[in-house]
């Protein structure tokens, strides 16, 4: 039976899992997603495989560091990190070569005896009504286990010093990882409302929210490589 110090414990435990859905790098990286996939729907599931893949690696990794009862090095902690960056600039770039290459332009033609403009791709594919939910989760997935990777030193810090047992700090850790995937689905489907407005205003809006995901996300990770490079913290 849980006793009133671990049920606090693993209270705490769920509202930081919550909490670190909304840390920057978590938000820039989903973002570039969301813009790609603009539905709630959708939105739900990147949070949700993001927040598993999270889970997945801080529990594959508490294991480890409870058993053994060590702490992970310093320069592993950062070099995880960094590798977040690098992944936050090439998603940002990924999403910018996309809307380059989807060549939009603008295109005139005659309706009805009168002119119209319309923003237009011959490289956007129209039709597709459906997707493969387990091979659209994969990214996120993955993305969420990189993630993981770089915070479970903070987080697994905090568990050896608290819990009382393995058994314990695995619990705290799922605790934990639940908050994080409750976190991401919602913070998912925030984010994704303005998208999905943007896009009922017409291509140009939603252009531009995509080009302000795709800056956003190469800045937090440039600006992650350069902390870590030179200074060594985070902000």
């Amino acid at each position: 039976m849980l006793d009133a110090e671990l049920l606090t414990v693993l209270g705490l435990g769920l509202v930081l899992g919550l909490r670190h859905a909304l840390d920057t790098d978590h938000l820039a990286a989903v973002s570039t997603m969301l813009t790609q996939r603009p539905s709630l729907r959708a939105s739900g599931m990147i949070g949700f495989s993001w927040g598993l893949g999270h889970t997945v690696v801080l529990l594959l990794v508490g294991i480890v560091v409870l058993v053994l009862r060590v702490q992970i090095p310093e320069p592993v902690a950062l070099a995880a990190e960094f590798g977040v960056g690098v992944m936050l600039v090439f998603l940002g770039g990924m999403l910018a070569v996309r809307l380059v290459r989807e060549r939009w332009h603008v295109h005139t033609h005659d309706h009805d005896g009168a002119q119209h403009v319309h923003l237009h791709s011959h490289a956007l594919v129209e039709g597709h009504g459906h997707g493969h939910w387990w091979r659209d989760s994969i990214r996120p997935f993955c993305i969420g286990m990189a993630h993981g990777l770089a915070g479970s030193a903070a987080l697994l810090l905090i568990v050896l010093s608290s819990a009382r047992s393995v058994s314990e700090g695995l619990i705290y850790i799922t605790v934990f990882g639940v908050g994080s995937i409750m976190g991401m689905v919602l913070v998912g489907m925030v984010v994704s409302l303005p998208v999905l407005w943007s896009l009922n205003l017409g291509r140009p809006v939603f252009l531009t929210v995509q080009g302000l995901a795709s800056v956003g996300s190469v800045a937090v990770g440039l600006m992650m490589i350069f902390q870590i490079a030179f200074g060594g913290q985070l902000f």
